[in-house]
């Protein structure tokens, strides 16, 4: 059924504006409590044996929507109702921002992926904090916070300008996070390099403690699967030499070639990080190899190319303890985290592990034994 309205409706209408529509609706229907309990119940029915611990928290399970699709901490709940065990929102900014001029998002149907250079376009750290101390939840979830550089601010600065945000956002972040990694912020990869990564995880992590002293507030770093392993190597190692909670691996790529794209070459060819099914791989490929380098010691999340609970599944297996998805939720609707969590349970019960904590990682632990 969605998938016959996608091409009748979204398909013909500009990405962004149907982006704000679905968005609007989500939100309408949240707001109207006997349809939320209908939807919630439809959409995110609960499986016991998924449920995971992880950053402190305990989720119904590992299944999160990834940063980008609520940038302003707008749909929460909406999210929550649609099934997400936990939503991360951002990327949010010291500095308000328009982002990118229009048009900046585009979808590759053939390839089920997505072109953005949005650019970090959101109201700005003060704004945002603002709405999150102002929610009162339908439903109690897990909120990650995800941080970046605002545009503006030269990368000398870029530090005070993600302190900044943590000032704000870290007292109502179940976790946050970091991001080095979009390619539609000049120079913000740059970031990613132990060098420039080392000061200003330290700061943030500095910030957050000095900000909130009730409790520890979990730091994490999103890195791109663009990264030559022996960078994925370097970061790991950082992360467990600062003590970081957790890596997310991976945002968007600025690859192209060995892709096996096939959308129209004019579309490929638009400059934006590219989403979906074709970094399936090369995401999968830098999770494993975290997951080599740190083992347990941190928290690993996976996502790039999520489309379906085999998938999530395999990411799992690979060693992540939490998997993220957006792009696919665009092509298979409201009845995507429900498929995923039916399979991901099903596959528990006929795996040899009798808790899903006990599958993270079990790949790798097979291949050494």
């Amino acid at each position: 059924m969605y998938r016959l309205f996608f091409h009748l409706i979204f398909k013909r209408m500009d990405p962004e504006e149907a982006h704000h529509l679905a968005f609007r609706w989500i939100q309408l229907a949240v707001r109207i409590p006997v349809l939320r309990t209908f939807l919630a119940a439809a959409l995110a029915p609960r499986h016991t044996e998924l449920r995971t611990e992880a950053l402190g928290r305990r989720m119904h399970g590992p299944f999160g929507l990834a940063a980008g699709f609520d940038k302003n901490a707008v749909a929460v709940d909406g999210m929550t109702m649609l099934g997400f065990d936990h939503v991360e929102i951002g990327t949010v900014t010291a500095q308000p921002q328009p982002g990118n001029p229009k048009k900046r998002l585009f979808r590759l149907v053939p390839d089920r992926a997505l072109i953005n250079r949005m650019g970090f376009n959101n109201d700005g750290s003060a704004s945002v904090a603002a709405r999150l101390a102002a929610r009162n939840p339908v439903f109690p979830t897990t909120v990650g916070v995800n941080i970046g550089k605002t545009k503006v601010v030269p990368e000398e600065e870029a530090t005070a300008d993600y302190v900044t945000s943590t000032e704000r956002l870290a007292r109502h972040a179940d976790y946050l996070v970091v991001n080095v990694s979009s390619p539609n912020t000049p120079g913000l990869r740059n970031l990613q390099a132990v060098e420039h990564l080392r000061p200003l995880l330290t700061a943030v992590r500095e910030a957050a403690d000095r900000t909130v002293t009730d409790r520890r507030v979990p730091l994490l770093v999103k890195i791109a699967p663009d990264l030559a392993d022996a960078d994925v190597d370097a970061v790991a190692d950082l992360a467990v030499e600062l003590g970081l909670d957790g890596i997310i691996a991976t945002n968007t790529t600025i690859a192209r070639e060995g892709l096996g794209l096939t959308s129209d070459p004019e579309l490929i060819a638009e400059t934006g990080g590219l989403s979906g099914a074709p970094v399936k791989e090369r995401s999968l490929e830098v999770l494993r190899r975290l997951y080599a380098r740190v083992g347990d010691t941190i928290t690993l999340i996976g996502v790039g190319g999520i489309e379906n609970a085999e998938d999530a599944w395999q990411r799992i297996l690979a060693g992540a303890t939490l998997v993220q998805g957006y792009s696919a939720f665009i092509y298979q609707g409201p009845f995507w985290c429900r498929a995923i969590h039916k399979g991901l349970a099903a596959r528990l019960r006929n795996s040899p592990y009798a808790t899903l904590a006990e599958a993270v990682g079990a790949a790798h632990k097979k291949v050494t034994a």
